[in-house]
């Protein structure tokens, strides 16, 4: 029986992850403030850089606190309560990165999700603050002198398992970040095409399409 209990409670932590993560705050905060679908405008990514896009400060601050949120919370929860279960740093890096692909693959949006920057984030924060301070650190400067999020983005993900395996250690922590890195490059390759031909949309700039959904516009007469 604890054979078992040390195999299925880290799977059903990891599964509670997944779950989290898979709530796409920037479809669901559109949806509460009125505004179109993310994913019909701008890069078409439900992510808090495109909301921004919108015009709508507030709806993409909201975003990106709550895609941060969920990273964040289910990993604290693991290394809060977690020993007393037998859960120790390998389940909450585990479960970070199951937060972290529901992000990439929401199964409540059709497995269709965003890159997963600010997921990682708050994923990299509760594993290692001093980390997340020097990964957010790095991305705020890239991106100040770039005003390409994107940019920030690749060159912080590639950065944050390099300072976990230079000023810390190797183990699982350090594996989650590279998986979680390869990934969000991955996830970057359109962005990447864009920053190499110029044409990657900077920070701030708004989308051409409308950002208040069909609904909530009054009909011409």
């Amino acid at each position: 029986m604890p054979a078992m209990q040390e195999t299925l409670l880290p799977l059903l932590a990891a599964v509670a992850g997944y779950l989290i993560g898979s709530l796409s705050f920037a479809v669901l905060v559109s949806r509460a403030m009125g505004l179109s679908d993310p994913r019909s405008y701008g890069s078409g990514n439900p992510g808090a850089t495109n909301v921004l896009r919108s015009g709508n400060k507030a709806a993409a601050l909201l975003t990106l606190a709550f895609d941060a949120l969920k990273g964040y919370l289910p990993v604290l929860a693991v290394l809060i309560w977690g020993p007393r279960f037998g859960l120790e740093e390998g389940t909450a890096a585990m479960v970070g990165l199951a937060a972290f692909l529901g992000h990439l693959w929401p199964v409540f949006f059709k497995f269709k999700g965003g890159k997963g920057v600010a997921t990682a984030a708050g994923v990299i924060f509760a594993l290692n603050p001093l980390l997340g301070v020097a990964t957010l650190a790095t991305w705020a400067i890239i991106a100040w002198f770039s005003r390409y999020s994107s940019l920030a983005a690749i060159v912080s993900a590639a950065f944050a398992p390099m300072y976990q395996l230079l000023i810390w250690e190797a183990g699982p922590t350090a594996l989650a970040l590279i998986i979680m890195g390869l990934l969000l490059v991955w996830r970057h390759q359109a962005n990447i095409k864009k920053l190499l031909a110029g044409t990657e949309s900077r920070l701030g700039q708004k989308a051409t399409a409308p950002a208040v959904h069909p609904t909530k516009t009054r009909k011409k007469s």
